[in-house]
């Protein structure tokens, strides 16, 4: 188990699902030689990243279970890459990126 940075303390994420969903996932990490620690820290670093890939597929899941509209999820994705683009013109490092995105997200919370 890897210990966590300095001054980190270490969150347990816990959610439930069927019997058989969790073989189904069982056995697919096994055949990608995945261990499910990893994979889950994958997909959240994905997300937080805010990775292209995972950005997709989490925009077919809002709209799959319609917690926003399409308008709503191009206008996200629009923010997205207008702060992208400005944190790249403006060379900044990764601390000043974030705190566009986290301005951009409270200017805009109904996204």
């Amino acid at each position: 188990m890897n210990k966590p940075p300095y001054g980190m303390k270490r969150k347990k994420v816990i959610f439930y699902d069927s019997d058989k969903r969790y073989a189904d996932l069982k056995i697919r990490l096994a055949y990608d030689e995945l261990s499910q620690a990893h994979f889950f820290r994958s997909i959240v670093s994905g997300y937080l990243e805010k990775d292209p890939d995972m950005l997709n597929f989490i925009d077919k899941v809002k709209l799959r279970k319609g917690t926003q509209k399409k308008s709503d999820v191009k206008r996200t994705r629009k923010l997205i890459k207008v702060g992208k683009e400005k944190a790249a013109n403006l060379n900044l490092d990764e601390e000043e990126k974030q705190s566009i995105f986290d301005i951009l997200e409270k200017e805009n919370p109904d996204i």
